[in-house]
């Protein structure tokens, strides 16, 4: 049978849009119509529906949460690559961790970390940079897909772009035969990232206190409450005097006046 593509329309959208909100936190402007359109017209040619409104029934079912996760999967934006704001890095490397011999065990989590570059790249950074003084990162994302990918640590090699030869050569394995133009994440790395799914809008999951917080790239898609909860919640996490990232087009201006500004984007918990 011939399927027909469907157009949203407006009423539809806000449903969707509503549901996004309540679910992930996630604020999508009326400027995504087609956005939305694009990304779940897969889904409803997959069932052979006929119109959004359909489709929307059946992610709303108690009886349907694997494709409510697979619309959650498919709404949210997951564009990342290797040591992406590299300041960032930097700081971690030439700041941070030169006090890295007075913690007995250091915690970082990575509270976006889409299809791993990030996580992967602070892995790198931390094994450079912290000798002997154990430490451990939790990753974590709402996208399931995107998880999956993060876990394999195998990425095209065009991906490589950023890494450093030095670091291609000791924390990466370049495929062949088969798995020619691609490359593996060393499993010593691997071994050292727990990935979770964490949606951060809900009660976080008991994960520990953290010397370090990422949370880059998030609050864009948030509104100004949802941005408060959020960071309320990670605040709680920090360490005293442990630090959280946000990206540079991300500001805490209103948001937590208990995170001092140590630089732009980086912040303290005093």
């Amino acid at each position: 049978m011939n399927y027909c593509p469907i157009s949203i329309n407006a009423a539809e959208y806000q449903k969707f849009k509503t549901w996004l909100y309540n679910i992930a936190g996630i604020d999508l402007k009326e400027t995504k119509i087609k956005l939305v359109e694009g990304r779940l017209a897969c889904r409803l040619k997959y069932y052979q529906l006929e119109s959004y409104t359909a489709y929307f029934k059946m992610i709303s079912s108690p009886n349907e949460i694997a494709e409510a996760q697979m619309a959650i999967d498919l709404l949210t934006t997951n564009e990342t690559y290797f040591f992406r704001e590299p300041k960032h890095f930097e700081f971690l490397k030439n700041k941070l961790l030169t006090d890295s011999t007075k913690r007995s065990n250091f915690r970082l989590w990575c509270a976006a970390s889409s299809t791993g570059e990030e996580p992967y790249t602070l892995a790198m950074t931390l094994a450079e940079s912290l000798g002997t003084t154990p430490w451990q990162i939790v990753a974590s994302d709402i996208n399931l897909q995107v998880l999956e990918k993060a876990r394999s640590g195998h990425y095209a090699l065009e991906r490589a772009h950023n890494i450093s030869k030095n670091l291609l050569q000791k924390y990466c394995l370049k495929g062949s035969g088969s798995q020619q133009g691609t490359f593996l994440i060393q499993q010593v790395l691997r071994d050292k990232i727990q990935f979770k799914q964490i949606n951060l809008i809900n009660a976080l999951p008991d994960i520990g206190k953290f010397d370090v917080i990422f949370l880059r790239n998030v609050m864009i898609y948030f509104d100004r409450e949802t941005r408060i909860h959020v960071v309320n919640k990670i605040f709680d996490l920090l360490k005293p005097g442990g630090y959280l990232f946000v990206s540079h087009s991300e500001s805490l201006v209103g948001i937590n006046n208990r995170l001092k500004i140590v630089q732009p984007s980086i912040f303290i918990k005093s």
